[in-house]
């Protein structure tokens, strides 16, 4: 069994069949499929999605390619959401993280004042919600690890997931010692792709979990495809591959780590 522990299964890629998507993937042993919301807009729909589906869970949180066309009542509207959730453990049983949230740095148009700024701002305070219902976050880490590591070391979430990770050996271990798993997904099945295949093979197991980021960051066997849950498996097999183990002991690994992180996963 598979967790895919960040997938956009309500993008537009899947041209409105996320359903089937999500049980191609059951299909292919992936029992768990965590959907984190981007924008107060799709709030509803990932989380309708997860009701709709066995394997399914969700996030809510605003992504920082999104805080462009966000302003303060978003915030406030997701702290009403997650206090509501948070009171009523039958809606809620599907709820696991707050995200997709964090910092990019790669988009230049998001490195300017004063969309930098408020990047840091929408990424701090989303920050104070996890902390205030105790809940795991799904980080967007793009050039921003340092400033990432800064606020996380100000305000001792539980945990979460660095997702997509691609930083340094020093910064990963910051990263772990702050109680959290690292996602590696596609990217690590390009043999071009020395740093987080060094990442994924030397860092200790128990720090990974495994990920598709579907409909993006497609696997090389599908490089100018459209990236699916399903693939995760053979993601995996190449993780098996890195580390010299056995797919059935990475699969029974990353699970457990999966869980461990997302515990409101375990239902």
């Amino acid at each position: 069994m598979w967790i895919d522990t960040h997938c956009h299964l309500d993008a537009s890629e899947f041209g409105g069949r996320s359903l089937e998507v999500a049980d191609a993937a059951t299909h292919a042993d992936v029992s768990g499929i965590v959907i984190p919301a981007v924008h107060r807009t799709n709030f509803d729909v990932v989380a309708q999605l997860a009701e709709r589906h066995q394997a399914c869970f969700y996030a809510l949180g605003i992504h920082p390619m999104y805080v462009p066309t966000s302003d303060e009542k978003d915030l406030i509207d997701l702290r009403n959401r997650v206090a509501l959730l948070m009171d009523d453990p039958q809606r809620s049983r599907r709820f696991v993280a707050i995200g997709e949230i964090g910092l990019d740095y790669f988009v230049p148009a998001l490195t300017q004042s004063p969309l930098r700024e408020k990047q840091e701002y929408f990424y701090t305070e989303q920050l104070k919600i996890a902390r205030d219902f105790d809940l795991p976050v799904l980080l967007h880490v793009r050039r921003s690890q340092d400033m990432i590591l800064k606020h996380l070391r100000r305000f001792r979430l539980v945990g979460g997931i660095a997702h997509a990770f691609n930083g340094s050996v020093q910064q990963a271990g910051h990263f772990v010692d702050l109680g959290f798993k690292l996602g590696f997904g596609g990217a690590m099945t390009y043999t071009r792709a020395l740093q987080i295949r060094r990442l994924a093979t030397d860092l200790p197991l128990d720090a990974i979990v495994l990920e598709t980021d579907a409909p993006d960051i497609p696997p090389s066997w599908d490089a100018h495809g459209i990236n699916r849950p399903a693939a995760l498996p053979r993601i995996g097999a190449v993780l098996s591959e890195l580390r010299g183990m056995s797919i059935s002991d990475i699969a029974l690994a990353t699970t457990v780590n999966a869980k461990a992180i997302l515990p409101r996963m375990n239902g």
